[in-house]
């Protein structure tokens, strides 16, 4: 049985943008393989192996989806894919988009009992999995949970080691003859891939997109970025399985015929080396891997060659950083305002710096042919006017069809007329411009009163001696709540609890919006998408509780 993946958009809708242009119309391996004759030999991967031209690349991806086709996999198939960030990846996505299956991609670090949900609740037929990284028995561990998941028919092993027995080798896949290959040429409207958010629901949410969404929607907001018709050359810090990854196979090299730049494992030291050496366009990361760099960039005085944009999403970017950033590497700092849902606004390339104000986070003039978005009423859902604080909905060609199983969250997360809700607040000014002022749920209610942490966070990172931080709320039985800020402190002098109140004092937050616990770090744990991952701050403030944790 195949999940039934269901287009909550107008069709009329969804057909006119392809209509009149603004979605390319054609599958995601019909769009690679038109750049590929475009330019045979254009590099398309540099990894750890070295350099893949666009030729190469193309007949990997032939073999495998032909060695696929003879495991039976075929147009509307689900197939997971957890590997790191290399060539392997790139072939698998664009294997299975060219069979007209449907790829789940997943960042390597979530561990066994996600993948498993993922996997569960998607129908999987297939996964194709690390053989080994970074410790992790990726496929081990999965081809363990098979017996449990009634869909899976094929666990496929990648990477360097010996691949379990039991598993399907990738090497073995990617030596089937391709002479005899045809491509699927599935509905341009159709589910070609599957993104897993790392939201806070209790479990992953995933959200199916379809070739057009990806190529088209996400593709013009990357179009926005590229100041000519020179194909980029994209630095991926994030992972290719994360949701801001999407922006990887399918926009870079499907949509705009670039260079994908990879790393298995962020470092800084291993990211600025990338930089000097490969002299990307773009580098894509959150605003957490750019304070990691700024960081290593003090102990050297080598400059970096200016990309044309370095693109910060995932998490609040505050001016402190992007200042920073915009100095050290040279070019503008775009603030991406977007998430796996299907919202998408960024500030461009016409600042070097993101603007600011005292409201909340800046995003940027939307663009209709990403995601057109409105401010709503929480309740009625009914457009409210210019200025006025709301739910920020989105619309658009980037708009998802539905979430994979999940009809609860369709009825929470998808108007009738297919409008997304975020569960984000902000407002638009009379210029057209949206900001965001924090999260419907993400709020700590200290006796009473509610706190939002983004709010408390932007002005921390704005103090002198403070690199990162992450503000988490902490079960207390007087208040209910108390808010606890994560620290990762810059320079020798760890500031205390006293001094953060005096600076945020002075930055005019009320008083009972301070911190009432700290925890200093010396760096933040990211999760698997590399993120700050609050849920570990959350059990490492728990551990540390009795144990001499420092309390206003």
């Amino acid at each position: 049985m195949t999940v039934t993946l269901t287009d909550l958009l107008p069709s009329q809708l969804r057909r006119s943008w392809a209509v009149d242009g603004t979605c390319p119309d054609l599958d995601l391996y019909s769009l690679f393989r038109a750049r590929q004759i475009a330019d045979l030999h254009r590099t398309a991967i540099l990894d750890a192996k070295g350099k893949l031209c666009y030729t190469a690349l193309d007949r990997k991806v032939r073999c495998l989806a032909e060695g696929l086709r003879g495991l039976g996999i075929g147009a509307g198939d689900v197939v997971a894919v957890q590997l790191p960030n290399d060539r392997n990846a790139v072939i698998a996505d664009l294997a299975l988009a060219a069979l007209g299956a449907v790829a789940l991609p997943f960042p390597v670090g979530r561990g066994a009992v996600e993948a498993e949900c993922l996997l569960r609740r998607a129908e999987a037929v297939s996964v194709i999995v690390a053989t080994e990284h970074r410790g992790r028995t990726h496929a081990a561990d999965l081809l363990a949970l098979a017996p449990a998941l009634s869909a899976l028919r094929h666990v496929i092993s990648a990477g360097p080691g010996t691949a379990p027995e039991g598993t399907i080798p990738l090497r073995e896949l990617l030596r089937t003859d391709p002479t005899g290959f045809v491509p699927a040429r599935p509905d341009p409207d159709s589910a070609a891939r599957i993104l897993v958010s790392s939201g806070s629901e209790a479990e992953p949410k995933m959200i199916a997109y379809s070739h057009n969404a990806l190529a088209g929607g996400r593709g013009n907001f990357f179009a926005s970025l590229m100041p000519d018709d020179t194909p980029p050359r994209c630095l991926f810090l994030v992972p290719l399985g994360s949701a801001f990854g999407s922006n990887g196979t399918a926009v870079t090299l499907a949509r705009h015929g670039g260079t994908l730049v990879l790393l298995d494992h962020f470092t800084p030291e291993a990211a600025l080396a990338a930089v000097r050496e490969h002299a990307p366009t773009h580098v894509l990361g959150v605003p957490t891997m750019i304070r990691m760099m700024l960081d290593a960039l003090e102990k050297t005085a080598d400059p970096l060659p200016a990309p044309t944009a370095l693109v910060l999403g995932g998490a609040p970017l505050d001016e402190a950083t992007a200042k920073a950033a915009a100095e050290a590497f040279g070019c503008p700092v775009v603030n991406l305002y977007g998430s796996a849902d299907g919202v998408n606004c960024h500030t461009g390339l016409r600042h070097l710096v993101p603007p600011t104000d005292g409201s909340g986070v800046v995003a940027g003039t939307p663009d209709p042919r990403v995601a057109e978005i409105r401010i709503a009423d929480p309740d009625t859902h009914e457009a409210l006017p210019d200025g006025a604080i709301g739910e920020i909905v989105s619309r658009g060609p980037m708009t998802p069809l539905c979430y994979v199983a999940s009809p609860d969250l369709d009825a929470r997360y998808r108007t009738p007329e297919g409008w997304v809700r975020t569960g984000d607040l902000g407002f638009l000014d009379d210029e057209g411009v949206l900001h965001v002022v924090g999260r419907l749920k993400d709020v700590v209610i200290r006796g009473g009163a509610n706190i939002s942490p983004a709010e408390v966070e932007r002005e921390l990172v704005s103090h002198p001696q403070v690199r990162d931080a992450v503000c988490v709320g902490v079960s207390d039985p007087l208040m209910g709540e108390r808010l606890a800020a994560c620290l990762v402190a810059k320079g020798s002098h760890l500031p205390s609890l006293a001094d953060l109140g005096t600076y945020l004092t002075g930055r005019g937050l009320d008083r009972h919006k301070h911190p009432e616990h700290l925890l200093l770090l010396p760096e933040l744990p990211l999760t698997a998408a590399g993120k700050p991952d609050r849920a570990a701050l959350r059990r490492r403030i728990a551990e540390e509780q009795g144990a001499g944790f420092v309390r206003a």
